[in-house]
């Protein structure tokens, strides 16, 4: 069953994320990313400013399909559960702070615990705001 982390109440979503890729990729984990087109363009173009001395190397989907399936958790970004999302041993789902994205969280976490799984909230102290 795969692990499931919600990081919640998250103030800046594709900055948050970009600490989270890096410190995966420091680790030598692969991340498999999943949302709307046009959230993955917008990471997309932060991770190549995200830090100069830093590179946190990405690819899209189309670009390689086996980098996606030789990676071992999925980092969700978008409003709906990931199709798939069991094939993973790990699901990485951050909410941001509004009440759009507070509402659907929730909606995935309920979704989540309905299957069985047991999902472990995160939330970014007032002066961590990164992991």
């Amino acid at each position: 069953m795969s692990r499931i982390d919600f990081h919640v109440h998250v103030s800046d979503k594709l900055a948050y994320s970009c600490r989270l890729l890096r410190k995966a990729c420091l680790s030598g984990a692969r991340v498999a990313v999943v949302a709307e087109p046009e959230v993955l363009v917008a990471l997309d173009e932060l991770l190549w400013q995200f830090s100069p001395v830093e590179f946190v190397p990405h690819c899209r989907a189309g670009a390689s399909e086996a980098a996606l399936a030789a990676s071992p958790i999925v980092l969700n970004l978008g409003r709906d559960v990931p199709a798939g999302f069991e094939a993973f041993e790990r699901l990485i789902d951050v909410v941001a702070a509004g009440d759009d994205e507070v509402t659907a969280g929730r909606g995935r976490w309920k979704h989540y615990v309905a299957l069985g799984h047991s999902p472990e909230k995160h939330q970014p102290g007032p002066s961590k705001g990164a992991p």
